[in-house]
């Protein structure tokens, strides 16, 4: 009997990758972005307000001031993986509400802070709450979005984010200088309500645990269980694995130049104005911003893997730059190569983990990725300082580069899936 009808058999068709307006479209999406832009906006307000305060009332170290990032970073770096661990347990939109109100009070408790020491313990307390949030909102976005979606909602979740670490500390400026650091803080525990407001408003359905994958342990044990679930998902997933060091990578290196690029400015340009520095680290969020919208428009279709080789590539070529050739314009320009890069490895690194992550595990692994982010910026904003006195800003920038290339050739090596050899009848 012939065999030509199926041999014949049209090929499965992927849907066309959705556009931002398209996802915007969906209501879950929609309200959950107003909640985003809300509370992201009073986030960078309290943030330069605290600085503010440090700066120029307790008039703090360096160190102090760097311990603010540190304060704020480090919890969900250590609680991340635990975190997901209850994110996949309880309710989404619970955990979600619950986050938001907790430091609406928080912020609050800021008005009455007076010392460095306060300042960190409370920051330390809203990380600790957004440890949860993060993640809930990472499998909340994948339960509402088609998968031909993620994309650009992930780019959309991240556009506002780095516009708001544009406008943010200017807006903030104007604030503290017209009203104080506390109507910051106030604007900022407002801002949680109404992101919580956002999210009352928004029906969230998770697909129920099969049977395979629960376990009648408790406590502790259960715990530890899930969380070795999640670890040997990353582990034994060799691409996902890639493009979580990769990311990790990425942002060690953004750590590495929040402190550096002034230095780098200052000592090796020579440059004897604020507006040079300004120049060179707006140019960062502005690739960032390009790119993001680059990569909607024609990179709908590319391979989220190839995305990220390309990104790796783009940001080592940045550094090199940097590091090769000392001038204010090519400062410039590959500080927007750098930007321009990063988002070629946020945006498909996201998207590729929520399309590959079970259900049932989505929160222990966006809670992993975000722990790694986190240590990774904490050790760039370590290491830089330490490895720039001994080597220089250029020498960093280089050591940099080479860590990036090294990434590349060992995901090419032994984290890529094998594509497994055609068979003959």
């Amino acid at each position: 009997m012939s065999t030509q009808t199926q041999a014949q058999a049209p090929p499965h068709v992927h849907p066309e990758p959705m556009s931002m307006r398209e996802v915007l479209k969906i209501n879950t999406m929609r309200r959950l972005w107003y909640a985003q832009v809300v509370s992201n906006f009073g986030d960078f307000l309290a943030l330069f307000a605290v600085i503010s305060v440090l700066t120029f009332n307790l008039h703090a170290t360096a160190q102090q001031v760097t311990g603010v990032q540190i304060a704020y970073q480090l919890p969900i770096a250590l609680l991340g993986i635990v975190a997901g661990v209850f994110v996949d347990r309880w309710s989404l939109k619970g955990t979600l509400i619950a986050s938001d109100l907790s430091r609406a009070v928080l912020c609050l408790l800021l008005i009455w802070a007076g010392a460095t020491m306060q300042f960190y313990l409370i920051l330390a307390t809203i990380s600790i709450v957004s440890s949860f949030f993060n993640p809930a909102q990472g499998v909340t976005l994948r339960t509402a979005v088609p998968i031909h979606g993620l994309r650009s909602a992930n780019a959309l979740m991240q556009q506002v984010m780095f516009v708001m670490r544009i406008i943010g500390p200017a807006a903030a400026g104007v604030l503290v200088t017209a009203l104080g650091a506390k109507a910051c803080y106030i604007v900022d525990a407002i801002s949680f309500v109404v992101s919580a407001g956002f999210i009352a408003s928004i029906t969230i359905k998770r697909p129920p645990v099969a049977a395979e994958h629960q376990t009648t342990k408790t406590g502790v044990a259960r715990v530890l269980h899930d969380m070795q679930q999640g670890i040997q998902f990353i582990v034994h997933h060799k691409a996902l694995l890639f493009v979580i060091l990769a990311l990790a990578s990425g942002m060690f290196v953004l750590g590495c130049f929040g402190p550096l690029i002034a230095v780098y400015v200052r000592d090796v340009l020579h440059a004897t104005t604020p507006r040079s520095f300004g120049a060179a680290s707006a140019s960062i969020g502005a690739g960032i911003l390009l790119g993001m919208n680059l990569l909607n428009t024609f990179g709908k279709k590319m391979k989220n893997t190839v995305l990220v080789y390309a990104g790796l590539s783009g940001i080592a070529i940045g550094l090199v730059i940097l590091a090769g050739i000392p001038y204010l314009a090519t400062c410039i320009l590959g500080n927007l190569v750098i930007g321009l890069s990063v988002a070629g490895i946020i945006i498909p690194a996201q998207t590729m983990i929520q399309q590959e992550t079970p259900h049932h595990l989505m929160g222990r692994v966006g809670s992993t990725l975000m722990s790694m982010i986190f240590t990774a910026q904490i050790l760039g904003l370590i290491l830089s300082g330490l490895l720039a006195q001994h080597t220089g800003t250029r020498q960093v920038f280089t050591l940099c580069a080479i860590l990036l290339l090294i990434l590349m050739a060992v995901g090419k090596l032994f984290m890529e899936p094998k594509t497994p050899a055609a068979t003959t009848a």
